[in-house]
């Protein structure tokens, strides 16, 4: 009987299997769009069956039993797709939907987009392309993004500062004004978009408490184009830079190249107040510090080539080239007694000179093993080199002696190279994705100090306080990730271990610090999206910030005669911990976060009243913490009128030991506030305002309480010529409201310094489009034999 039914249902099987279909639905941009409404209608257009993707975009249809019906795809913001299928037919759908305000251009889709957030799994994706802060530089860039902050010329996202920047995912291997001069001479034109990864997942580098990506576009436009542009800058002194970035595009061969070359004057304001109790004296001094820079070069080079269409060829090179920048800081100081009357004075005359050079190569190549597969190879070095020359005068009138004149050298140079492997691998499904991979990495630094100091009016070497300090650092790293998305929940989890052994060496005095350990890193993410597109994330991660290089010299580098900076080759690496719940819906983004820091290392002062000295020292403290809610919202009130608030409101502490030998707690609420509003003036959006506003409530960094600040901006760009010209004035610090006050009061130390970086000005800038702007002549590339045979 059960063999007759069976036969009698096997019919019925065979046409059942026939009904199954899958597809997937993406964007133009190969984005897999979950939440997607996939309706079937049969010959009488009515409604016989709804679907939802799945986070991976996927849908399947099973259980039809009509043979012809009509597929209708609908997603808001894109238009309508439909299409009459014939359910015999077992060829998976691949659906792709066009933005409503997409304009087609012979099968190729050219889509105008304002600034869009998008949350991921493991990551929050600011686009920035065709917006209208992709006419300011990478570094303005950077300000305007969700969760970063610049304050005082330093990175943080959600207040911590150990960040790990990295374009198109390769380590920059640049820190301080080196790494802000690089990024003002990146165009906004070629950045695509900025990652802000919080809780980077097992693939990166456990190093930094988070990773900002600054992914840059790719050519995809056929033949020769290129861009020339200008920019001019007034602040206290005058500024420009000039650059010309070229492509190049035919059939498998795609050629970027640019060149950058800026110049001015940078002034910054200062003024130091030390109160000594001991002597019940007070030191004033003004820092009015000018430096001239005439030569900055930053340098573009990418090829990438398609081997065969399962492998591609990718060779990169960087560089930035500063040979020459100078100055003289004149620093007067006034010494108060305890009647508030000048009794002494000094005055410190400081002549230097610095050079750098960074190079970095990288080559990749990108392998497809089959549909589900792919190995990817990457290769990366990077040298920089850098070398400061300092001439310190010092004319001393001090009460009860003679006057009488200080002299001192200093010749800093520092080397550094860094070398890269790494191998990943790559599989995925409907519903899984693996990610595993190694890496290996070597870092070798050499630093070297000379200092000479008068005798009897002649310079004599003082090899006491000179110094050579050498470091070594291997760096193996194994990794594992697993992902997995059923329909309105994705998971992700990962594990890297991550193995170090250095050893540091100094000369004088002689100090060897060697150290091998292993570490692991596990991360974990999860992601539920209901029907209404609310979606609901949250992710744990486990990182290490290794202190850097040039934290870990003790050579005393001389300010002047009564100030200096030391490292400790004795540091310790931070450990991290993050953890993340975050909300999504409609423009809405919310980030409730806990951070943790074991041992964090960062840059204090502390003053000795034996000598009268100031010490700026990096060193560790005892712990950190903070949590916090982050609040980004794009509220499009009109098509031409947009307003964006980011707001980040945290709670800070640190724990440190002081000079006192006594465990000390600062702790502050700090709001981190970003309010702008854009207008698009005419129809064809090719003019475009924006005002905003940015606000620094405050904030501690070990015995440190740093004051609030704030700043108004205004940026207005138009392009013109059927927009082969583009024009942009950009006006920052409008009220000179973004100095701060950096203070350390506790058991026997008080004092402060005040610092102005010079922001209040404006920038006017052109670039000017010539050769081939529009994409011409596209076509459906056909698969090779190759992609056939996968």
């Amino acid at each position: 009987m059960n063999k007759i039914l069976l036969f009698l249902c096997f019919p019925m099987l065979m046409f059942a299997q026939k009904q199954k279909l899958a597809g997937t639905v993406t964007n133009t941009e190969n984005e897999k769009l979950s939440a997607v409404n996939v309706g079937f209608y049969n010959s009488g257009n009515e409604l016989i069956k709804e679907l939802k993707t799945d986070g991976k975009g996927g849908f399947v249809l099973e259980g039809l039993s009509e043979q012809n019906v009509k597929l209708v795809v609908k997603r808001e913001g894109y238009l309508v797709f439909e299409k009459n299928l014939n359910l015999e037919s077992s060829e998976p759908l691949q659906i792709i939907l066009k933005k409503e305000d997409a304009k087609e251009i012979e099968e190729v889709v050219m889509t105008k987009r304002k600034p869009l957030v998008k949350r991921k799994v493991d990551r929050l994706e600011f686009n920035v392309e065709n917006s209208n802060i992709s006419s300011l530089n990478a570094w303005e860039i950077l300000k305007n993004t969700p969760n970063v902050s610049v304050n005082n010329s330093v990175l943080t996202v959600k207040g911590s500062t150990g960040i790990l920047v990295t374009i198109n995912d390769k380590k920059v291997m640049l820190t301080g004004d080196e790494l802000k001069n690089l990024l003002e001479n990146t165009q906004g034109d070629d950045v695509k978009s900025i990652e802000v990864i919080t809780n980077p997942p097992a693939k990166y580098e456990a190093a930094g408490s988070a990773v900002l990506n600054i992914v840059m576009k790719k050519n995809k436009i056929e033949g020769y184009r290129g861009i020339l542009s200008s920019k001019y800058v007034q602040t206290q002194y005058a500024k420009a830079v000039f650059g010309l970035s070229q492509y190049y595009k035919k059939d498998k061969l795609s050629v970027m190249a640019s060149y950058y070359k800026g110049m001015g004057t940078y002034y910054r304001e200062g003024f130091d107040y030390v109160n000594y109790p001991e002597s019940q004296t007070k030191w004033m001094s003004t820092m009015n510090r000018k430096d001239k820079n005439y030569n900055q070069n930053t340098l573009n080079f990418n090829v990438e080539y398609e081997l065969d269409s399962l492998t591609n060829l990718s060779l990169n090179y960087s560089g930035y080239f500063s040979p020459k920048s100078y100055g003289i800081y004149d620093v007067p100081t006034l010494i108060y007694n305890n009647q508030d009357i000048v009794e002494s004075n000094y005055r410190t005359l400081n002549d230097h000179e610095s050079r750098s050079a960074n190079n970095s190569v990288s080559f990749q190549i990108d392998r497809k093993l089959n549909k589900k597969s792919s190995l990817s190879w990457i290769n990366y070095f990077t040298g920089n080199n850098s070398s400061k020359h300092q001439d310190v005068a010092t004319h001393l009138n001090f009460a009860g002696e003679l006057p009488r004149e200080d002299h001192f050298l200093t010749q800093n140079k520092a080397d550094v190279k860094l070398f890269s492997t790494q191998l990943d691998y790559q599989w995925k499904n409907e519903k899984w994705e693996l990610e595993s991979g190694t890496k290996y990495s070597f870092v070798k630094t050499n630093s070297t100090l000379k200092f000479s100091d008068n005798e009897n009016g002649e310079l004599q070497y003082r090899p006491e306080k000179s110094s050579i300090f050498d470091y070594k650092e291997h760096n193996f790293a194994l990794y594992t990730s697993l992902a997995y998305n059923i329909g309105k929940w994705n998971f992700k989890g990962g594990l890297r271990a991550e193995m170090t052994d250095l050893e540091g060496v100094v000369s004088e005095p002689y100090d060897l610090n060697k150290s091998n350990y292993w570490n692991f890193f596990p991360t974990f993410y999860a992601q539920y999206t209901t029907e209404n597109k609310h979606e609901f994330g949250f992710s744990y991660g486990k990182r290490i910030s290794r202190p850097s290089y040039s934290w870990l010299n003790p050579a005393k580098s001389y300010y002047n005669l009564f100030s200096y900076f030391q490292g400790d080759p004795q540091l310790k690496a931070t450990i991290i911990h993050n953890l993340n719940l975050t909300y999504s819906w409609k423009n809405w983004n919310l980030d409730l976060y806990y951070r943790k820091e074991l041992y964090p290392s960062m840059e204090i002062s502390y003053q000795v009243p034996e000598n009268n000295n100031v010490v700026y020292h990096f060193t560790n403290i005892e712990k950190g913490q903070a949590y916090g809610l982050s609040l980004y919202k794009n509220f499009q009130i009109k098509p031409w009128w947009n307003i964006i608030i980011s707001e980040n409101l945290e709670h800070n502490e640190n724990y440190f030991n002081g000079v006192d030998g006594l465990l000390h707690q600062n702790k502050v609420w700090n709001l981190d506030s970003n309010i702008s509003t854009s207008f698009t003036l005419d129809k064809s959006s090719d003019w475009k305002m924006e005002v905003g506003h940015r606000y620094f409530s405050g904030g501690v960094q070990g015995p440190f309480r740093i004051s609030s600040t704030w700043n108004a901006y205004f940026v207005m760009n138009r392009k013109f010529f059927n927009k082969k010209l583009e024009a942009a004035l950009v006006v920052t610090d409008i009220f000179r409201t973004t100095g701060q006050k950096v203070a350390t009061k506790y058991a026997n130390q008080d004092n402060y310094f005040l610092d102005y970086t010079d922001t209040q000005g404006f920038s006017l800038s052109l670039k000017f489009n010539f050769g081939n702007q529009s994409v011409k002549n596209a076509k459906t590339i056909k698969k090779t034999s190759e992609q056939d045979r996968l």
